[in-house]
């Protein structure tokens, strides 16, 4: 097979780099720029082929660009790799190749942080391009913004399901208390809600759950727990084959990335009666938070584009009623129209 069939025929430009010197081997993807520049985080991970790693890199770059379409943000969508482990291979030489290699690309594609990489490697990228957000001088960790516009779109849950976007005494169920997860485990015990709380960690589930009263269970169970709200905020693929039998909550709504394993299961939550708030939409506070950067950061303003993250997920609802399909389609649909009308 060809690159061009490899890579297919939506994506505008896709970039290996190599810098023996480094050690530097990344791919960047940008799917589309109809909207703007692609803004992106770089994922540094030991992918075992490179063809594993393009097409992350390509599922990313494309879900990057639907996640600012639906956000309403003048943004396209990109994504870049660094193939290697980021515990042994990470060194500033090879950062300093990588922002070369964002620079060579010309403002076509916007980096900043993701797995396997900080604010502090952002701060070295910047020495060599000038195309990197979220650095430690700017926004910074992006998390908190995360968490509160997640925070709100479990509200417009709450609306749609019980016409009312209050979540006092409504049970939430959270899958990993990270960064993002505990922010959104805090936003609700201030509001009065009922929590039960799981992760791997399980010192920090119970720290976390002495700090707010919320109950722990172990990890492989969180996800059975009879709930109002269940909350994925850890791994993707939550919603599988396996799982689907076992989700007892009126309604999905979490921070993790890529919770359907795939896009039928949207369908199934809907035949099952459970509200998906896709999480494309609802995670959206981290790229809103570095988007904001372009314009001279302002957290209030930030933190001001994230809440409306609740009104934005209430639209997908309605389409999803009168297209009647999924959230999960309904979600495509609205971030797809947006990108073709401007093409």
């Amino acid at each position: 097979m060809g690159v061009f069939e490899r890579v297919g025929d939506e994506y505008e430009t896709v970039v290996h780099a190599n810098d023996p010197a480094s050690g530097l081997r990344c791919i960047i993807a940008v799917y589309s720029t109809a909207l703007g520049p692609a803004l992106g985080g770089t994922r540094f991970y030991p992918f075992a082929t490179e063809d594993d790693a393009l097409r992350d890199v390509l599922r990313l770059a494309k879900a990057m660009a639907y996640k600012a379409s639906a956000a309403g943000l003048d943004l396209g969508g990109g994504k870049a790799v660094v193939i290697g482990d980021p515990r042994k291979d990470k060194t500033p030489e090879l950062l300093r190749a990588y922002g070369r290699a964002v620079e060579r690309v010309g403002g076509a594609y916007i980096t900043t942080a993701d797995v396997g990489t900080t604010s502090a490697d952002m701060d070295v990228i910047a020495e060599t391009t000038r195309y990197v957000t979220g650095t430690s001088s700017r926004s910074g960790d992006p998390s908190r913004v995360t968490a509160y516009g997640v925070w709100h779109g479990m509200k417009a849950v709450a609306q749609e399901l019980w016409g009312d976007p209050s979540l006092a005494g409504k049970h939430v169920a959270v899958q990993g208390v990270g960064k993002v997860g505990s922010g959104v485990v805090r936003h609700l015990a201030s509001e009065g809600a009922q929590l039960t709380i799981a992760d791997v960690d399980t010192a920090a589930a119970d720290a976390l759950a002495k700090e707010t009263g919320a109950e722990v269970v172990l990890a492989d169970e969180i996800l059975g727990v009879p709930c109002d709200i269940l909350s994925p905020c850890a791994l993707g693929a939550v919603v599988n084959d396996a799982s689907l039998a076992s989700i007892k909550a009126r309604a999905i709504a979490g921070a993790a990335n890529n919770q359907l394993e795939r896009l039928e299961h949207g369908d199934a939550l809907t035949e099952a009666g459970i509200l998906y708030a896709p999480d494309y939409v609802i995670n959206a506070g981290g790229l809103i938070n570095v988007e904001d950067e372009l314009h001279g950061y302002d957290e209030q303003r930030a933190l001001a584009k994230a809440a409306a993250i609740g009104e934005r997920l209430q639209n997908v609802f309605a389409r999803a009623k009168s297209d009647g399909v999924s959230t999960a389609t309904a979600a495509d649909r609205v971030a797809g129209e947006r990108i073709r009308a401007t093409r």
